[in-house]
């Protein structure tokens, strides 16, 4: 199981590990026809199959899931747009572009920036910049 995670609160790491287990047995226990939403503890769960992969956000218990069901979807339309049809092995070679499409749509949990086009242009430009770096 590939897995990126970024939090604005970071948990000890057998904390995370945890949480980790836990909501990747249930949402991988539902069906299919069952709600995207789900509750864990004092949080609300978020996720979307997109062919053989699980996107999950987590959210405070006053978050809009939809509104986190669309960033989800955002994240994953960029990566679409960055990797030409995202699979896990372009998230398993290159991580640390999906790390920065992501860090790129939110800052701190939250919404940065919601130009698709301005966030295609930052990955643009971050990868001309590591292209001069290697031939300079």
């Amino acid at each position: 199981m590939t897995q990126l995670s970024d939090s604005p609160i970071a948990p000890r790491q057998s904390e995370k590990a945890k949480i980790v287990k836990d909501v990747s047995q249930l949402v991988l226990s539902r069906r299919t026809r069952m709600c995207n939403f789900l509750e864990y503890k004092d949080q609300k769960v978020v996720y979307r199959r997109y062919a053989s992969l699980f996107f999950i956000a987590g959210c405070s218990a006053t978050d809009n899931e939809l509104i986190s069901l669309e960033i989800v979807h955002r994240y994953v339309e960029q990566m679409d747009k960055y990797y030409g049809n995202v699979c896990e092995l372009d998230i398993i070679f290159n991580f640390q572009k999906a790390y920065f499409i992501l860090d790129e749509l939110l800052l701190a949990g939250e919404m940065q920036e919601s130009s698709k086009k301005n966030v295609l242009r930052c990955i643009s430009q971050q990868d001309s910049l590591e292209d001069i770096e290697v031939s300079g």
